[in-house]
């Protein structure tokens, strides 16, 4: 589970003092780093009006200032840009007594969708009883990630993230499936940000089999060369099978596959999937077999 960070700090801090005390960034390695970390984030969690300011701030101004407060998201306020590989960030966790969740349904909040991340990052309870978590760890290095594959999780404990818990979410560790909390409830986090975790998977998993359900985190980078091949451009269609070859991402070698299946019939599509299967690539090869069998 989440590496538990036990801090009697009693002192208190705004988001400029916060950001001020992670001058130095946030590496969760680190010792040093990380103890700083946790510190600079139950200062601010010991605040317990500054999180309510930007909302009445942003309500009155109805948002007219375009600042970063204006960063919502369904259920996140982003507080402070990336500074050093870090932000600042608060999370609203509905019950399901509220309107929001009755109306969105639970999977909006991430709720029930059992998940790891491909970014380590610090949380801490800040209003209200916290989402509840059934807790997992895994290998990551030993998951190929292609779907149906066993990734054989293992169960740590069930627990909330309550009013001032601090806990550290370690990359590709750390799996847990959440819970609707018993009434509203804010997190708020130090998010670690390295441009090259993009490349690196984030997994969804079934809890009954510890089956890999999916990649939970698809990049720009796949998006534009659907679009690109799906419009017929040469270019594109030569880039798609380049990558195809070659591209150290599994996930972009396979995203090129199933963008050029699209453009064949069922004999082009079988003949694709079949080069696919001879790629090199576990988890692109069980992925093409899949589709052929659908085929």
């Amino acid at each position: 589970m989440p590496r538990l960070i036990n801090s009697d700090e009693s002192a208190e801090h705004g988001i400029d003092e916060c950001l001020g005390q992670l001058q130095g960034g946030f590496d969760p390695a680190d010792e040093g780093s990380l103890s700083n970390a946790a510190s600079a984030l139950k200062k601010l969690a010991n605040n317990r009006r500054f999180l309510g300011d930007i909302l009445i701030a942003q309500l009155t101004d109805r948002h007219r200032e375009g600042g970063l407060e204006s960063g919502y998201g369904p259920q996140s306020i982003v507080l402070s840009p990336n500074r050093g590989g870090s932000f600042l960030r608060a999370n609203i966790w509905p019950s399901e007594d509220e309107a929001c969740f009755q109306a969105s349904g639970a999977k909006t909040f991430v709720y029930g969708v059992p998940h790891d991340h491909n970014f380590s990052f610090l949380t801490a309870g800040y209003f209200g009883p916290g989402y509840g978590s059934d807790y997992f760890e895994y290998y990551y290095e030993e998951v190929a990630g292609y779907r149906g594959e066993v990734a054989d999780l293992r169960f740590v404990e069930r627990s909330a993230l309550s009013e001032g818990k601090l806990m550290l979410y370690r990359a590709h560790r750390d799996v847990h499936s959440q819970l609707p909390p018993e009434s509203l409830s804010v997190s708020l986090n130090i998010m670690r940000i390295d441009p090259a975790e993009s490349w690196c998977d984030q997994y969804g998993f079934d809890l009954d089999s510890s089956a890999v359900t999916g990649v939970l985190n698809p990049t720009s980078t796949e998006c534009f060369m659907r679009c690109a091949v799906g419009l017929g451009i040469d270019a594109a269609l030569d880039f798609a099978e380049w990558v195809g070859k070659a591209h150290p991402s599994d996930r972009m070698r396979l995203a090129s596959f199933e963008a050029r299946s699209c453009l064949h019939g069922k004999q082009g599509r079988d003949a694709l999937w079949r080069k696919a299967e001879m790629s090199g690539s576990l988890m692109v090869a069980k992925e093409a077999a899949a589709q052929r069998a659908l085929l």
